[in-house]
């Protein structure tokens, strides 16, 4: 029992720190193509400021009445929408020949892949601590406190990292990385925009509202506002969280077939 267990711990640290190297490279990645962060920079920026001062009078009759909506509403559309960055770069990694490389590394075959979604959790933080500051400068102030702020965007991070898991297996099994982007924006554009992310459902149409109301994008948005606005945990965020369990239930064990037997 002592030899089994030393085993098992000594594979569990070589995976964990192949898994963390292969991570730090995907941070040299973005540090020497800085363009790769453009949609977790530029488009929170562009987005808040365009939806706010474009719908903020129509919908809430004013940009301050609007923040409290429209803030979370782009965060989670942002950090959902740049989960697809997962799958494509890991169909260009393969496409380049650049796994076909790790093979002869002495390294856990799954690290790749594992380093891959780690390095994307950086990502994500970046969307959201931007998306915050940019909501202050603009008059943002969350209700719920610094603390169930924090919670929000931990919640946020957490199912985009989930959710990168779908992408990731796009990645693996699809043939080129435009396919996977392709395939990726056609889930996720009605998802985020046919959900309460940026107008109410009570202005939809019944069949539209229906969508919408069981939308799970329009549940995260809901726990997002929540616990940033009010400082209260609700429904919306078991749904959530329970969401982002299943999806790596299902997706994770998928993907890592998929790439096992590629790799």
């Amino acid at each position: 029992m002592p030899c089994c267990f030393f085993v098992c711990v000594t594979v569990k640290n070589f995976l964990l720190a192949n898994s963390l190297t292969m991570a730090y490279r995907g941070l040299l990645k973005l540090r020497r193509t800085p363009e790769q962060l453009f949609d977790v920079t530029i488009q929170p920026v562009i987005f808040t400021l365009m939806f706010t001062y474009i719908f903020g009078g129509a919908i809430s009759g004013n940009v301050l009445d609007y923040l409290p909506v429209i803030i979370p509403g782009i965060l989670v559309q942002t950090l959902v929408t740049s989960s697809i960055v997962t799958g494509v770069q890991l169909r260009e990694d393969m496409d380049k020949g650049v796994f076909d490389r790790f093979k002869s590394l002495p390294i856990a075959r799954i690290s790749p892949l594992a380093g891959d979604l780690l390095a994307d959790t950086i990502r994500y933080t970046i969307a959201t601590v931007l998306t915050f500051a940019m909501g202050y400068m603009m008059g943002y102030r969350p209700g719920g406190g610094p603390g169930h702020v924090a919670m929000a965007a931990l919640l946020v991070i957490v199912c985009s990292w989930a959710i990168s898991w779908i992408f990731a297996f796009f990645g693996v099994i699809a043939r080129t990385a435009s396919s996977v982007h392709g395939i990726s924006m056609i889930v996720l554009f009605p998802l985020t925009f046919v959900s309460n992310a940026f107008v109410p459902v009570e202005t939809m149409p019944d069949w539209l509202r229906w969508f919408a109301s069981v939308n799970p994008v329009s549940h995260l948005v809901n726990a997002v506002r929540e616990l940033a606005n009010a400082g209260t945990i609700g429904m919306d965020f078991a749904y959530s969280l329970i969401g982002a369990a299943v999806i790596v239930a299902l997706f994770a064990p998928l993907t890592v077939k998929a790439y096992m037997r590629r790799a």
